[in-house]
């Protein structure tokens, strides 16, 4: 669609990912407080037998359910989101 898409496209998820995100993760189970207690989240931790990697899937969304979405992350998704703005 073009530039204009992209760049509203990239506006729109640097001002939402960072609430929206973390708040969506919550939900999933993966919380400030640790991992909910039969939640997806739970399920999902088990699904790693025990050991999970640092970096892994469930790490990293427990890391954003516990602490939020960085500035780092939070570019990376508005460059992203503006390049298939840009793209479609």
């Amino acid at each position: 669609m073009g530039l204009i898409t992209g760049l509203i496209l990239g506006g729109a998820t640097a001002a939402i990912a960072p609430v929206a995100v973390p708040a969506a993760l919550g939900v999933l189970g993966f919380t400030s407080a640790g991992i909910a207690a039969g939640s997806f989240a739970a399920s999902f931790m088990a699904s790693y037998g025990g050991a999970v990697a640092s970096g892994s899937a469930c790490a990293i969304a427990q890391s954003i359910g516990a602490a939020g979405i960085g500035t780092a992350a939070t570019a990376a998704s508005a460059a992203t989101a503006t390049l298939v703005g840009i793209i479609i």
